[in-house]
């Protein structure tokens, strides 16, 4: 059975080019994931769907979700606010 989300990465990109590919079903995991690689600034090779790569459109906002969620987690961490505050200020989703 094939995964619905594969995303391919290199962790240390510019040191290693070996991919290792996360495997998951649910969308909001996948974020996660995304969110921890771009944390880490780790190497994102592609994003599927199903087995199929997503568009260039499908995979932007993808990352785009995953940017804004790390941006607003750490604008909550780092300034001691609530999501709230950070979607008022900032506009990031809460």
């Amino acid at each position: 059975m094939i995964s619905k989300f594969d995303i391919e990465y290199i962790i240390q990109p510019h040191h290693n080019k070996r991919v290792d590919t996360h495997r998951t079903n649910d969308p909001v995991e996948a974020e996660d994931f995304l969110m921890g690689l771009l944390s880490l600034g780790a190497g994102i090779v592609s994003i599927k769907h199903e087995g199929v790569d997503l568009s260039q459109v499908q995979a932007d906002q993808m990352l785009r979700v995953a940017a804004e969620r790390l941006a607003s987690r750490l604008l909550c961490i780092s300034l001691s606010l609530d999501s709230v505050a950070v979607k008022h200020r900032f506009g990031f989703a809460a």
